[in-house]
């Protein structure tokens, strides 16, 4: 077992641009804390192997008391076998962070922070609606920076009214903070989200598709210029900084997914949790898992493999796809790339294929572009 995901549901203030699960209302924060531990009770006989990552990301789980991270990660420790220094985060928002609670992370054996800053741009901050300003923002690295070696922040780019010299400068930022670790996404609009509504209404008008991936090449050409590897589309990472916790996730390795919402991988089949915290808690109360499983299909596992593979930097193995799926996907697969080699989109390179840097900001669309719908597509 690759690790254990926590998703704690639970915000101050709704994101305009967000549509994760989450609840505003504080109220049964206790109560999901309780369900959140019977439900790791209640999966310790899926794991087969230690456990190397555990992971709080939420929702906003810095919401929660340093006593309540305790006894979840009591109950981990408690519950399944895990190794000797795993990889601990904590997704954290910059105004929940005071010396004494990161103080009291660090005593608890927490040992990444992933800071969810998004932007150095009090203007773009208050367009997200987003709980903390720009100065809180700095000031939550530099007090994390005190205790924390292991600290990512993230960044969005491509948001409305964001010029190129406002992305300039926000990264600039990023850089002076000496974070080793930059997770940087794109703006989406996601459906039934506030964003949506203002620019349904046009009050918000969003940046268009080149704008947007001139700043994606710029965060890539500037971040790797400053030592950062690009190992995944939205991650950059210096050497020996990578999220082992995603990496994870990207290579396909099984992992627990605990909380309302959460997903979770056995290696042969998904499972989600219901998002709904009051049917959670409730299923959980009665000892039953409140999911949905997911067998994947050797159709499902050839369009992940492609998903995952042109998002990272390793690409897709074109041998491994052989190794598990058969020689009729590989061939499929090298037949359906040739026209984005020709476009100069893709790139075979040691046998994985690769997207080149004009193909990296379209990768979403060109794995779906790829993926196979009916095993009779597939060519002998």
């Amino acid at each position: 077992m690759s690790g254990i995901y926590l998703h704690i549901p639970f915000c101050k203030k709704a994101c305009h641009y967000c549509n994760f699960h989450f609840s505003t209302t504080a109220k049964y924060i206790d109560d999901m804390v309780v369900a959140l531990k019977n439900e790791l009770q209640l999966r310790k006989d899926e794991v087969q192997l230690p456990i190397e990552t555990i992971y709080f990301g939420g929702g906003t789980p810095s919401l929660l008391r340093t006593t309540q991270l305790e006894e979840l990660l009591n109950q981990v420790f408690s519950t399944f076998e895990v190794v000797a220094s795993p990889e601990i985060t904590l997704e954290v928002n910059p105004d929940d962070l005071s010396k004494a609670y990161l103080n009291d992370l660090n005593n608890l054996g927490v040992n990444r922070l992933s800071i969810g800053v998004q932007s150095f741009n009090d203007a773009e901050l208050k367009l997200m609606n987003r709980a903390h300003n720009s100065k809180q923002a700095m000031e939550s690295i530099m007090w994390a920076q005190q205790l924390f070696d292991n600290i990512s922040i993230d960044l969005l780019y491509g948001t409305p009214h964001t010029t190129f010299a406002d992305w300039q400068k926000n990264l600039q930022t990023a850089l002076t903070l000496d974070v080793p670790h930059i997770s940087s996404y794109a703006l989406t609009l996601e459906p039934k989200t506030a964003l949506e509504h203002y620019v349904k209404k046009g009050v918000v008008a969003l940046l268009d598709e080149q704008e947007v991936e001139a700043q994606f090449l710029y965060l890539v050409d500037t971040l790797t210029a400053a030592a950062y590897e690009h190992y995944e589309l939205s991650s950059f990472g210096k050497p020996g900084y990578h999220s082992k916790n995603n990496t994870a996730y990207w290579k396909g390795k099984p992992y627990l997914g605990i909380g309302p919402s959460a997903h979770g991988f056995d290696g042969n089949c998904r499972y989600w949790n219901v998002s709904n915290n009051a049917e959670y808690m409730k299923k959980i109360g009665e000892g039953q898992l409140p999911q949905t499983t997911e067998n994947l299909s050797v159709i499902d596992k050839y369009n992940e493999a492609i998903m995952i593979g042109l998002r990272a930097s390793w690409g897709v193995s074109l041998p491994q796809m052989e190794l598990e799926l058969g020689s009729r996907y590989r061939y499929h697969l090298e037949h359906q790339a040739q026209r984005l080699i020709d476009q100069k989109l893709l790139i075979i390179e040691g046998n994985c294929l690769k997207t080149t840097r004009s193909g990296a900001f379209l990768a979403d669309g060109i794995a779906a572009d790829l993926f196979l719908i009916d095993l009779l597509d597939a060519s002998p």
